[in-house]
């Protein structure tokens, strides 16, 4: 499995509202740390701004119980579709993963918001394993961001 291509996708329903989530995610980046500090424990903007195409973050955050880095590029930010994607440029993921893409978006169906994540990745060593227990990271993270914003106005 080494060298190909791989896709690991969540869906979560999410009451608080999409225009929420995608709004917390381009205009409030930096309350994260404190809302999850279990989770994120910094996000330091390193070039551009928050929320926008081409700008780079870097975080700090905790995954299986380990602190971990990472450093990442937004790009293909669109609101109308409220869709971000987050490609990995450095830290302890890419030891072990080449060509991580990280997409979260919304999509409506039924009168439901569904959050859907998305990581494409490709496995340095075949023996490494999938990032697993990074997708599952992005679940509870986003169970988290529901039951903090679902008494906010974003």
């Amino acid at each position: 499995m080494a060298g190909l291509p791989c896709k690991l996708i969540a869906q979560v329903a999410f009451k608080a509202g999409a225009t929420c989530f995608i709004t917390s995610w381009l205009r409030s980046l930096n309350i994260w740390p404190n809302v999850t500090p279990g989770k994120i424990q910094a996000c330091d903007l390193h070039q551009g701004n928050y929320g926008t195409d081409g700008s780079v973050i870097q975080w700090k955050y905790t995954l299986d119980g380990k602190a971990q880095t990472a450093k990442q590029l937004l790009h293909d930010i669109d609101e109308t579709k409220k869709q971000i994607k987050f490609k990995m440029l450095e830290g302890d993921l890419v030891e072990l993963y080449k060509n991580m893409i990280i997409t979260v978006h919304v999509e409506t169906k039924g009168g439901v918001d569904f959050i859907i994540w998305t990581i494409d990745y490709e496995l340095i060593n075949a023996d490494n394993p999938h990032p697993l227990s990074l997708l599952n990271w992005t679940i509870e993270f986003t169970k988290d961001m529901e039951a903090h914003i679902s008494d906010k106005e974003y």
